[in-house]
């Protein structure tokens, strides 16, 4: 099969280039989910429907779902795109961190900067995300690989700390929940700059820095494995299935 000629530079692009498609594309998708997000701020989540978002938008309702199948998907694309912002933030920080007390300050001091811009839109975000049978719930299985996803950039934040195997697997799950608690808190703060928040973080780091550093103590060994077995047992549909078999 023959390739496709190359472009000359002088050549102007035309609306059938496929360069041109996909940054139209871009820009539509950006336009939907910007004027989703002033309609949740301003009717709320349950009453914004996709046709007063399309039409908020500027485009029809078809395009609308062509883009986004469901008004979560909607939400989901946020978070998506929060998460983008938060990794690209925590990146140079963590390479300047020393320490894991420095290297979790790095990662949750980046989530600040990224979503302070929306702390006004906070409480809606968690009103549907609470809901435990919502899919936008962090610990609902569909949220699975965005939680994965946050999970990934503490054991980034763990990158060269020494710890006992069997802690090793399950800690970027633990300070995935801690970091889900300081957003909770940060949703609550109405302090300056969210001075309160900024705080916690200060001072539980270094808390979760120290417990990290002597779960490898052989004394603590039997409390260690009572707690990772407790655990496990906590995670969703483990206790119910060893009660239905």
């Amino acid at each position: 099969m023959m390739s496709p000629p190359a472009r000359s530079p002088s050549a102007v692009p035309t609306a059938d280039d496929p360069d041109v498609r996909t940054s139209r594309g871009a820009e539509t998708k950006a336009k939907i989910l910007e004027a989703a997000l002033d309609l949740f701020r301003e009717r709320g989540y349950d009453e914004t429907t996709m046709r007063a978002v399309a039409e908020r938008a500027g485009v029809s309702l078809g395009n609308a779902y062509y883009y986004f199948a469901a008004k979560d998907d909607l939400l989901a694309a946020f978070y998506g795109e929060v998460h983008e912002a938060h990794v690209a933030a925590a990146a140079p920080r963590l390479l300047r961190a020393k320490g894991l007390r420095e290297r979790l300050r790095a990662v949750l001091d980046a989530k600040l900067e990224v979503i302070e811009p929306y702390h006004h839109f906070a409480a809606l975000m968690f009103r549907t995300a609470a809901d435990p049978k919502s899919p936008l719930n962090p610990f609902h299985p569909a949220s699975a690989p965005q939680r994965r996803a946050g999970e990934l950039l503490f054991a980034e934040a763990l990158r060269g700390v020494k710890v006992p195997k069997d802690v090793a697997a399950e800690l970027p799950g633990l300070l995935w929940t801690y970091g889900m608690g300081i957003l909770l808190y940060w949703i609550h703060d109405d302090s300056p700059r969210r001075a309160r928040t900024r705080a916690l973080i200060e001072h539980t780091a270094g808390l979760v820095a120290q417990l990290v550093a002597i779960a490898g103590n052989p004394f603590l060994r039997p409390l260690r494995r009572r707690v990772l077995a407790l655990l496990k047992d906590l995670q969703p549909g483990r206790v119910g299935d060893r009660e239905e078999s």
